[in-house]
């Protein structure tokens, strides 16, 4: 078996487990999510995209995270509040759910495939670019 210069090879794979294992505990599908947004308390969605991105396209209820935004959750925000991220393809949100989840916040998502598999599988009036 080739190693590629790692010592410890039977470690890698098992961080690579372990890590593949958290980000699908921090995953939520376009359709478990459509689910959530029609309860009495639905998530709040944070658009981690660019202000370009979100001219182009949103998920309605959607908030464009900025300055204001970021300060007003770490702030005021109970921790435990539902929390779900998207971008264009979801590996932005993936870094800001963990972000979140390092600062604390207990109930953080990340959206699978972002608002491209939003607009595909939910709402296909959604522009996708």
């Amino acid at each position: 078996m080739v190693n590629h210069g790692v010592e410890d090879v039977d470690s890698v794979v098992k961080f690579l487990v372990e890590s593949d294992e958290a980000e699908r505990k921090l995953s939520i599908e376009p359709k478990e999510l459509a689910e959530l947004l029609k309860t009495p308390t639905p998530p709040a969605l944070l658009d981690i995209r660019t202000p370009d991105e979100f001219g182009i396209a949103k998920i309605p209820g959607g908030r464009l995270v900025d300055q204001a935004l970021f300060h007003e959750m770490m702030s005021t925000w109970s921790k435990d509040t539902m929390v779900v991220c998207y971008c264009h393809v979801g590996e932005r949100s993936m870094e800001a759910a963990s972000y979140l989840i390092g600062h604390g916040f207990t109930n953080v998502k990340s959206l699978t495939g972002g608002i491209d598999a939003w607009s595909e599988q939910i709402d296909p009036t959604i522009p996708q670019y």
